[in-house]
C-alpha cells in the first residue's frame, strides 16, 4: 500500500470526528437536555479511558508473564510516566489558569471576568475549555490509533487497514459528540471556527500518527501515548462528572452514562466482529 493510500485512509478515519461537531451549536437546549447530553459525552469518554488503559497494560502483563524483569520495568515506567503527564498535565494548566483569572479580577485596576476574557486571548468560556481538553484527550488516543493503520499498512496489510479505518472512523463520529456535549445549549453558540478547531485537535492526529505508523513502529511510542490520553481522558471525566452534579438530575445523568458508554463499546464491536 502506497504512502499517499495509507495518509488517505488516515485522514479519512480522523475526518469523522467532524460529523458530531455541529450538535455545538444546538440552541434552546433545557437543561434536562444539557445533562442527558453532557453524561452521555462521560460515558464515552469513560469507555475509551478503559480501552486506553487495557491496550497500555496489554504490554506491560506480557513482559511480567514472560519473566523479562528489565522489560517489565521499561514499559512500567513508560506507562506510569504517561499516565501522570496526562492527569497532572491538565490538573497544573487548571490551576495556572484561574490563579491567573484571580490575580487579573482582584488586583489593581481588576477587570470584570466579561472584560478579562476579553484581555486574554482566547477568553474561552468554561464550557469551551472544557471541550478544548476533551479534544486534547481524544486526540491523542487517535494518535494511537492512526500508529495502528500506519502499521497494517506497512505490512501491507490491506483489510485489516480497512477494518481499522471504518471502526476507528465510527468511533471518531461518536468522540466529534462527546467534544462538544458541553457546549449544546450555551447562551453564545461555538463558531463554526471554533468547531473546526476542536475538530483538528481531536481528529488530525489520527493523519499524524497514520504517518508515523507507515514508517516507523516502536511499542513504546503507542504505551506513551496510550497513557497520555488515559491520563487526560480521566481528568476531563472528573471535570464533566462535576458538571453534571451541577444539573441535579441523577437518572438522566445515569442514562446519558449508560448510552455513552454503550455507543462506544458498539463501534468497538464492531472491530472486534470483523477479527481485528
Amino acid at each position: 500500500m502506497s504512502t499517499a493510500q495509507t495518509l488517505a485512509l488516515g485522514a479519512v478515519a480522523g475526518f469523522t470526528i467532524f460529523i458530531g461537531l455541529p450538535m455545538g451549536r444546538m440552541q434552546s437546549v433545557s437543561p434536562q437536555v444539557k445533562a442527558f447530553l453532557t453524561a452521555t459525552a462521560t460515558g464515552i469518554l469513560l469507555f475509551l479511558f478503559w480501552d486506553v488503559l487495557s491496550q497500555a497494560v496489554d504490554p506491560v502483563e506480557a513482559a511480567l508473564n514472560a519473566k523479562t524483569w528489565g522489560r517489565f520495568a521499561g514499559v512500567t515506567s513508560i506507562a506510569l510516566g504517561g499516565f501522570v503527564v496526562g492527569l497532572m498535565s491538565l490538573v497544573y494548566y487548571d490551576g495556572w489558569m484561574k490563579a491567573r483569572q484571580r490575580k487579573a479580577m482582584l488586583g489593581p485596576g481588576a477587570a470584570s471576568v466579561a472584560e478579562f476574557s476579553r484581555q486574554h486571548r482566547p477568553g474561552l468560556s468554561p464550557a469551551e475549555w472544557l471541550s478544548v481538553f476533551i479534544a486534547t484527550g481524544i486526540g491523542l488516543h487517535n494518535f494511537s490509533e492512526g500508529l495502528a493503520i500506519g502499521q497494517s499498512a506497512a505490512q501491507d496489510l490491506k483489510s485489516l487497514a480497512l477494518v481499522l479505518v471504518i471502526g476507528f472512523g465510527l468511533h471518531n463520529a461518536t468522540e466529534g459528540f462527546g467534544v462538544v456535549g458541553p457546549l449544546a445549549g450555551e447562551a453564545q453558540p461555538p463558531s463554526w471556527r471554533f468547531l473546526g478547531l476542536l475538530g483538528l485537535i481531536g481528529g488530525a492526529p489520527t493523519f499524524v500518527g497514520t504517518l508515523i505508523g507507515h514508517s516507523w513502529t516502536s511499542e513504546n511510542l503507542s504505551i506513551a501515548f496510550f497513557t497520555l490520553a488515559a491520563g487526560s481522558i480521566l481528568y476531563v471525566v472528573i471535570e464533566l462528572l462535576n458538571v453534571c452534579r451541577t444539573f441535579g438530575s441523577k437518572k438522566l445523568t445515569a442514562w446519558g452514562l449508560v448510552l455513552g458508554v454503550v455507543l462506544g463499546f458498539a463501534t468497538d464491536f464492531i472491530l472486534v466482529a470483523s477479527g481485528v
